[in-house]
């Protein structure tokens, strides 16, 4: 097909396999991509714009989500565990090239602190570029002067908050060398008993501590921060909510901003609602995807309230016009499934939300609730959800050089069998979430 895009020269997946493997799909996609784009003609949609969303559409890819995840009781690795971050970026090219959906890679520094001249001629062969950096200040390092264990930023030790603050920075110089252009912060900071610290001087130390580390932004970098209700911190937390989120990125300045992590909340909070309050306050930096049934599972985004999954991006999409354009990176913990095809999987999901959510008829939708019909405002979003628009996934897949068909082919390449005969088995583990 004429204007498909080309592998990257170092691809792990042969292109005759993809190719042959498109080529035996190609039939059925064709039958499916008509018969919706009958349907959407009589809608007065068109199925082109929508396969042109998708194909623009890019989700991050976490470096650390490549490995086996884990919980506070145990983590069970599995075969082809990637020893270091070279290992994670050839896995993350095995899901660009399949699902073209995921041209970066996110960093975590220390785990992937090698060489910045050596990163980028790797992501480069593979493909792939790098988004925004990520710190880690919730755990100790071998070797670190001062721990961690009562608070990073916001210790009430001007010496660990220097060191907290001077690797933050670290992470912004890394991320130059390699064409980053963000820092996400995440701290674990906060008490477990009343009275332990004093919040207010704890936030205040905080906020100073990260109004150095902004100081450090070259100017066209964003500094994200991340807000999360509980833990490892289980009675208060510096950087609880929203609200938290939103006055520390409007004291830090105009190139900090609110990132939201969807298992960051409570049950049943109105996640959707949040992203419209930081879109109003121009301060909604971006997105962690992943799913939850009680807290922060780190579940497959999409697996357990897909319609939620869509509802943000219906306010995403509304708000188009405003210019915002928030960064997006999946974020999940997979413990029991191969973390390449959850990673596929996920990345396909959210972007089936973002196509869903650009179907949505806004004359429509605005025509009903200026006429406060909360039935047929509620249906149009519905009509939208439930149109099933695997064929314009699996097009702009097919238009963009990738699979039609990702996990079916990756099974099939045997990649996981492959590289776990080059990469030495790892051990099971005690707790720890990566």
């Amino acid at each position: 097909m004429s204007g498909v895009a080309s592998d990257a020269p170092g691809a792990p997946i042969e292109r005759d396999r993809l190719e042959r493997a498109n080529a035996a799909e190609a039939p059925a996609l064709e039958a499916d991509h008509d018969a919706l784009a009958g349907l959407l003609e009589r809608r007065g949609i068109d199925i082109d714009t929508a396969v042109q969303r998708a194909r623009a559409f890019g989700v991050a890819i976490p470096s650390w989500g490549v490995g086996t995840g884990g919980t506070r009781f145990a983590r069970f690795p599995g075969t082809g565990e990637p020893r270091h971050v070279f290992d994670k970026l050839d896995d993350c090219g095995v899901i660009q090239q399949l699902t073209r959906a995921t041209p970066t890679v996110s960093l975590h520094i220390p785990w992937d602190d090698e060489d910045p001249a050596e990163l980028r001629e790797r992501a480069a062969a593979l493909g792939l570029g790098f988004d925004a950096m990520n710190s880690n200040t919730f755990q100790d390092q071998p070797g670190q002067a001062h721990s961690y264990k009562y608070g990073s930023l916001s210790h009430i030790d001007a010496a660990t908050r220097a060191q907290a603050i001077a690797h933050n920075r670290h992470c912004i110089e890394v991320g130059q060398a390699i064409g980053s252009r963000a820092l996400t912060v995440w701290v674990g900071d906060g008490s477990n008993f009343p009275g332990q610290c004093d919040m207010g001087g704890q936030f205040e130390r905080y906020l100073a501590s990260l109004g150095e580390v902004y100081a450090a932004l070259p100017a066209d970098w964003q500094l994200f921060t991340e807000h999360k209700m509980y833990e490892p911190a289980f009675y208060s937390t510096v950087v609880q909510d929203w609200g938290s989120n939103l006055m520390i990125a409007r004291e830090l300045g105009p190139q900090a901003s609110c990132l939201v992590d969807l298992g960051h909340h409570a049950p049943n909070v109105n996640i959707e609602m949040i992203v419209s309050r930081l879109l109003h306050a121009g301060k909604l930096g971006g997105f962690h995807f992943n799913d939850s049934k009680y807290g922060d599972d780190d579940l497959d985004s999409g697996a357990i309230e897909p319609y939620r999954l869509f509802l943000v991006f219906n306010e995403l999409i509304g708000a188009e016009a405003s210019g915002a354009t928030p960064s997006y990176m999946l974020d999940q913990s997979h413990n029991v499934t191969d973390p390449i095809e959850s990673l596929m999987n996920s990345a396909i999901e959210v972007q089936r939300a973002c196509v869903q959510a650009s179907l949505v008829d806004r004359e429509a939708l605005s025509h009903h609730q200026a006429n406060n019909d909360a039935l047929m405002a509620s249906e149009t979003l519905k009509a939208a959800f439930r149109t099933d628009v695997s064929p314009i996934l699996a097009r702009a897949r097919q238009l963009e050089g990738g699979a039609i068909d990702p996990i079916a082919l990756y099974r099939d390449a045997g990649y996981r069998t492959r590289v776990a005969s080059e990469r030495p088995a790892v051990g099971g583990s005690g707790g720890g979430i990566v």
